[in-house]
């Protein structure tokens, strides 16, 4: 599929992404962006960065359903919401990707979305992630391939087996753990705070690896996910297939990716034994 198939949603994005970036300017400090919302539906305590986002996409994804479009919305703090009566289409939203990072004014943190024709990681046919750093704009469409700012993402392959490895979803006590375990299958580590960025990062072979130190969600990795597989990469579950992962918010678990399914198999191994 082209992206032209997809401008109602790739314009939804994009002007999404301007209006968050304009709503976090308006609230520069550590005090104004760490503001707790509560508990989200994912289950992790929300910021006031996160429900900043979030609004903002939701009130545009709902204005887009007025204009015919049925789907449905699962976001890490909305949790799931049918715009239509019977929807196939999934929205799947991270309004922050990296909200440890955002909330300290950390320049590595992302808006994620991605359009699914269906309720598993495999349906994905869209997705957007949208770097507010850097400003560049990661999009993939199923069978169209990868895009860096609108230009096809040519670069050469990872290397594999890794010189650079990504970590993600990480706590100083499982890198503690789980450092050892990677000695000799990366030479060097990089803990970047945001999962969909680092897949971004991949795809384009700026790194070789990514791991995911704690079991994450579908929202963290449904955009980028389709980028990594476009490019011909492989990313996987520790759990199982990756493609039959539902894009709901109940079933979590460690991800990994890179050049080749046996350098894979290898990452998750070290990561999860």
């Amino acid at each position: 599929m082209s992206t032209a198939a997809f401008a109602p949603w790739l314009g939804l994005c994009r002007a999404a992404a301007d209006e968050v970036r304009a709503a976090l300017a308006e609230a520069p400090t550590r005090a104004e962006r760490e503001r707790s919302g509560g508990i989200g539906e994912g289950g992790d305590e929300t910021a006031a960065v996160d429900t900043i986002s979030e609004q903002i996409v939701a009130r545009r994804l709902e204005a887009l359903h007025h204009e015919g479009y049925d789907f449905i919305l699962v976001s890490e703090e909305l949790g799931m919401r049918s715009f239509g009566r019977n929807p196939a289409r999934q929205v799947v939203l991270d309004p922050i990707d990296g909200s440890v990072n955002a909330k300290r004014s950390i320049p590595y943190y992302s808006l994620s979305v991605a359009v699914a024709d269906g309720p598993t990681m495999g349906d994905v046919v869209f997705g957007f992630v949208h770097d507010f750093a850097t400003g560049d704009e990661w999009t993939a469409t199923s069978g169209g391939g990868a895009a860096l700012n609108g230009r096809p993402l040519r670069t050469e392959a990872p290397k594999d087996p890794p010189e650079i490895l990504a970590l993600e979803a990480t706590c100083t006590d499982l890198i503690a753990q789980r450092a050892s375990s990677l000695i000799g299958l990366s030479e060097r580590l990089r803990v970047l705070g945001s999962l969909a960025l680092s897949l971004c990062h991949l795809a384009a072979g700026r790194v070789d690896g990514v791991c995911s130190l704690r079991e994450i969600r579908s929202v963290d990795v449904a955009a980028a996910q389709l980028l990594v597989r476009e490019q011909g990469l492989a990313i996987e579950l520790a759990s199982g297939e990756f493609l039959q992962a539902p894009l709901d918010l109940g079933r979590r678990s460690v991800v990994v990716a890179a050049a080749s399914p046996s350098t894979c198999a290898q990452l998750a191994l070290a990561v999860t034994s």
